[in-house]
């Protein structure tokens, strides 16, 4: 788990940790418990971006608690 960063409990989205709502979809459920890591970028060709829902480039966690 990378230090202070935040992830979006509902898209999985990794955040700066001074953000109050996430980048993505601006949900403001955030959390420092995650684990597990993965750069996307290119969504359109990528089996771990179809099977995780994910349409954008950027950092993601695998699993958020």
């Amino acid at each position: 788990m990378a230090t202070n960063r935040l992830v979006c409990r509902e898209c999985h989205r990794v955040n700066d940790p001074d953000n109050d709502t996430c980048d993505s979809c601006n949900s403001s459920s955030l959390t420092e418990d995650w684990a597990g890591y993965v750069v996307i970028a290119h969504p359109e060709s990528s089996e771990i971006a179809r099977e995780m829902q994910v349409t954008e480039p950027g950092a993601y966690a695998l699993k958020v608690r």
